[in-house]
């Protein structure tokens, strides 16, 4: 078989089967035919189509007489071993998630304290990296993000288009609505936007490296919102505990690193999240912070429904009419050009 019939025989045999394949094991009978048929003595009567495979009986035989009986009767038989061809079709359907990602772009989220593929990489550039990565796995789920610092704001509704939260996620940046950390109103413009959503499954995730020092809204009372309208908030302290490097500019419009303090609350990210059905999280560097979104990725994957089903079409036509052709003419051809008086 030569490399380019090879995979022309393979897509004409995918799908096929045989429904009655014993019937095969009459072909193994053909030769036992032809045999018996070259024996001079063996009357005509006995076996069909004699005229074709008793040489001796026939003075100018043709082979095109052996080939049509012997492919016709082939062919028969392959009808009656049912060839079909089928198919088989899978319907998936899933029920995926809106999520919203809210993400704290305050100046402390400019400390030096993580790690990154070129070395010591800041807070944000961090959560960047790993964010990048959750949403990447989760491509049935319509995501969102949104942005705090002084008071939030939306950086991508929830879209299936996850490049373009990508896109946006990548030019986040420190300081863009003012400093401060109104960790309350991020969660209420997270849950707001969810709500007008029509996902049966909604979650918060809210990474923030401080405490609620602004804005107008507790995060307690933003936390109880969310409840009573079904969204899970799932809460992220990341940052090293104590004092990290943190880039401050001078008068002079000069980069400096200078030690500052900026602690988690840790009580009150835990209770937002207790009161939603969440968890809180804390991540010291950035391998546990890639752990804490793979942890949350886990714990809200997406269900899926599979149905299956398969159709079939008989194919014995195409093997049973020119198999009858094909005897009908070796049959024809006996009778006229090739007949003679059987011994």
């Amino acid at each position: 078989m030569t490399p380019r019939l090879a995979p022309i025989l393979a897509a004409a045999t995918s799908g096929l089967r045989l429904e009655d394949p014993l019937w095969l094991l009459a072909l193994a009978a053909l030769p036992v035919v032809l045999w018996l048929r070259g024996r001079a003595k063996v009357p005509v009567l006995v076996v069909p189509f004699a005229a074709a495979w008793h040489r001796a009986s026939m003075a100018a035989a043709s082979s095109w007489t052996i080939v049509c009986a012997v492919a016709g009767l082939a062919l028969v038989v392959g009808a009656l071993a049912r060839p079909q061809r089928f198919e088989t079709r899978r319907d998936v359907r899933s029920q995926g998630f809106d999520i919203m990602l809210a993400i704290d772009v305050s100046g402390s989220m400019q400390a030096r304290d993580m790690m990154g593929p070129q070395g010591p990489a800041s807070r944000l550039d961090a959560a960047k990296e790993v964010v990048s990565r959750f949403v990447g796995d989760r491509s049935n789920d319509r995501i969102g993000l949104v942005a705090f610092a002084g008071q939030p704001y939306l950086v991508s509704p929830l879209t299936l288009d996850h490049d373009w939260v990508l896109q946006r996620l990548e030019n986040l940046d420190v300081s863009q609505v003012g400093d401060g950390t109104a960790i309350g109103s991020a969660l209420a413009s997270g849950v707001r936007r969810l709500d007008a959503g029509d996902a049966k499954s909604k979650v918060l995730v809210l990474l923030t490296d401080g405490q609620n020092n602004a804005g107008k809204i507790a995060p307690a009372a933003a936390a109880e919102a969310a409840r009573a309208l079904g969204v899970k908030v799932y809460t992220i302290g990341v940052g090293s505990a104590g004092e990290a490097l943190v880039p401050v500019t001078d008068e002079g419009g000069h980069e400096q690193l200078v030690r500052a303090r900026v602690d988690v609350d840790e009580k009150s990210m835990k209770q937002v999240a207790d009161i939603t059905g969440g968890t809180f999280y804390r991540a010291t560097n950035t391998q546990s912070l890639r752990d804490v979104y793979a942890a949350i990725d886990r714990s809200e994957k997406t269900s899926h429904t599979l149905k299956a089903f398969t159709t079939h079409e008989e194919e014995f036509a195409w093997f049973a009419a020119p198999g009858l052709l094909l005897m009908l003419g070796e049959l024809g051809l006996s009778a006229t050009r090739f007949r003679r008086v059987p011994c």
